[in-house]
């Protein structure tokens, strides 16, 4: 057996431990015929058992710079992070990403085919043939027009494969209401009471930074719907957490929501993201 000399062992010990994960990007057909990008980080040597994650951008539509804030983190806690881009061209304003994308322009049910909620289930399908994935379900988080989506998605999707789901800072919220009309409750929409009860029992933790209580911060919704939630993010917050509650109470069924703040954060996503890894995978910070 050859020896290898200790200053070369050295060196290959240190390019052993400098290798990162890749950052890659890919594009997927959804479901209404967009072709759309795909920014993933990939750990070095990942299993196919390790979780997915699906992180969801804010209003910027900057999924690379997201998939780059995660990056460390899918590294470190070793699971294959996902970031779906749902670009200005394709999806051009609020409605057609954040709320779903779920009516037309003159207040007509889009099939479902075309919802923005949509796309998330076929990319799930696509990643894990393509990484070769064994996992059965992904977990989904997102940031401010993110987590927007990201409750919305669960009111609307029941079946997804979801198995555990973060939304942090939302600007405003769909309340579980069917009472109320979309998008501030769920009357007029495509959620049933069935559908309703199934997302009060999905695994919804809504992430809250306590400094993000700026009642004039410049992308914050004002209209007189938004303002009866709280005057600032962070109250909103514990508002629709409290509806949900109240929902599931009226409904009868088991409320599987919890509400957690973050101390020190205001409207960053880059502070909020290593607070929420506890709530997505069974790991600290």
């Amino acid at each position: 057996m050859k020896r290898v000399r200790p200053v070369l062992l050295i060196l290959l010990l240190l390019a052993a431990t400098t290798v990162e994960a890749a950052k890659i990007r890919i594009t997927v057909e959804s479901p209404g015929g967009i072709e759309q990008y795909i920014h993933l980080s990939r750990p070095v040597n990942l299993a196919p058992d390790r979780p997915v994650v699906f992180v969801m951008h804010g209003m910027k539509r900057n999924a690379d710079e997201y998939r780059d804030q995660w990056h460390d983190l899918a590294d470190k806690h070793d699971f294959l992070l996902v970031v779906p881009e749902f670009s200005d061209h394709d999806f051009p304003d609020s409605e057609a990403y954040n709320l779903g994308n779920t009516f037309d322009g003159q207040g007509g049910r889009r099939p479902q085919a075309e919802w923005s909620f949509s796309a998330i289930e076929p990319i799930f399908d696509e990643v894990r043939q393509r990484f070769g994935m064994t996992v059965e379900g992904y977990a989904i988080y997102g940031h401010s027009a993110g987590a927007q989506f990201v409750h919305r998605f669960l009111f609307h999707v029941p079946n997804a494969r979801v198995t555990r789901a973060v939304a942090a800072n939302a600007g405003w919220y769909t309340m579980p209401d069917l009472a109320t009309g979309y998008p501030y409750g769920l009357k007029d929409s495509a959620v049933t009471r069935e559908m309703l009860e199934q997302a009060m029992q999905r695994p919804l933790t809504i992430l809250l930074g306590e400094d993000d209580t700026d009642p004039e911060h410049p992308s914050l919704r004002r209209t007189p719907e938004a303002l009866a939630q709280g005057l600032h993010r962070f109250a909103r917050g514990q508002a629709f957490f409290a509806a949900g509650r109240a929902a599931s109470l009226d409904l009868g069924v088991p409320f599987a929501w919890q509400l957690a703040t973050v101390p020190g954060a205001d409207h960053d996503n880059r502070l909020m993201a290593p607070a929420a890894i506890p709530y997505l995978l069974d790991a600290k910070p």
